[in-house]
Parts: structure tokens; C-alpha cells; sequence
């Protein structure tokens, strides 16, 4: 599994998934025009996907108080159990488009931002002042 997957399965869950599972319609729904063969396929609805609020989320992990996640990578990763050394942080970068990530403090300033940016774009309610 990738980095980034298992930071995401920290917060969302495990069992997450970008969209859930079409649901069909209620019965009570109306009736299809026999005629019309597109009329006849079952209405679909989409369930609402559960928004995560990132924040909230770590906020609350033991842990939170004593870690600096809001701006160290490192801490974000200590905080969800992954292995946050050097090797790990540069195949996170490289999984977010960084190929030469040399593990400065620029560029550990730039992977937290990538990942809050990611985590936003996959359903997180992530706050403005951790994005870009």
C-alpha cells in the first residue's frame, strides 16, 4: 500500500471509499414509460459521502497534544503510526510528484502542504491555512 494510502486510512478509516455505492430508488419511486427502453432502467441515487474534518480528527488522536502535525510531516506521520524517516517521507514525496526530494525543511514544508492538499481532493474537510 502506498504512503499516502495508509495516511488516508488513518483518517477516513479503512473501509473508506471515494463514493459510495449507488443505491437504487425507493419503490414509491415513479413509474418507467413502458415505451421508452432508457425509462425502464432502474432510477439510481448516490448516498451522500461522509465529509471527514481532518482537523477534528487528529485534534482528538492521542498523541495530538504533544505532536506539532499542523506543520511538521514528521509529526503528522508519527501521529498516525507510519514510519516517518527519511526513506519513508521520500517515497511519499515521490508518490505526490516530487522526484527530487532531499528531505530539507523546505521540502518537509512542502510534502505536509501536498498531503493536506491530497486529503482535501479525496473528501477531507482540511482548513485553508494547512492547504496552500
Amino acid at each position: 500500500m502506498s504512503i499516502f494510502g495508509k495516511i488516508k486510512d488513518a483518517i477516513f478509516g479503512k473501509d473508506a471509499k471515494a463514493q459510495e455505492a449507488p443505491q437504487t430508488a425507493p419503490s414509491g419511486a415513479p413509474k418507467a414509460n413502458p415505451g421508452n427502453a432508457w425509462a425502464n432502467a432502474p432510477v439510481v441515487e448516490k448516498k451522500a459521502t461522509p465529509v471527514v474534518d481532518v482537523e477534528n480528527h487528529l485534534d482528538s488522536m492521542p498523541g495530538a497534544d504533544r505532536l506539532n502535525w499542523r506543520t511538521s510531516i514528521v509529526d503528522l506521520m508519527k501521529l498516525l503510526n507510519i514510519d516517518s524517516d527519511y526513506e519513508s517521507r521520500k517515497a511519499l514525496a515521490q508518490e505526490l510528484g516530487r522526484e527530487d526530494y532531499s528531505g530539507s525543511a523546505e521540502d518537509n514544508m512542502w510534502l505536509h502542504k501536498r498531503v493536506m492538499n491530497e486529503l482535501a481532493a479525496n473528501g477531507g474537510k482540511v482548513p485553508a491555512d494547512l492547504r496552500d
